[in-house]
């Protein structure tokens, strides 16, 4: 099933400017990899060495958190939207 997800700012490098992909993906965690597959470097930059999201990279399905439903194993309805949303530090 196809899902959307948006890529940030800070992520377009890796993914030559593209600010949205389209994957397929049942799941998060397969929506995921199939995005890592259309662009190498994003893996490095969104997970760990342990393979889960990294602490300050917020991922959302429908405006859900996915930390809160069932994370990587959360899943994505056919014409679902993932939002890539790390965080930014600044401010005062």
């Amino acid at each position: 099933m196809s899902v959307k997800v948006k890529i940030p700012t800070q992520l377009r490098a890796a993914t030559g400017g593209a600010s949205e992909a389209s994957v397929e993906g049942a799941t998060v965690g397969e929506a995921l990899d199939a995005l890592y597959a259309q662009h190498e470097g994003l893996k490095d930059r969104i997970t760990g060495d342990d393979g889960e999201l990294r602490r300050f990279v917020n991922v959302y399905i429908g405006g859900e958190d996915i930390r809160f439903l069932d994370g990587l194993d959360t899943p994505v309805a056919a014409g679902g939207e993932l939002t890539i949303l790390p965080a930014v530090a600044g401010g005062r």
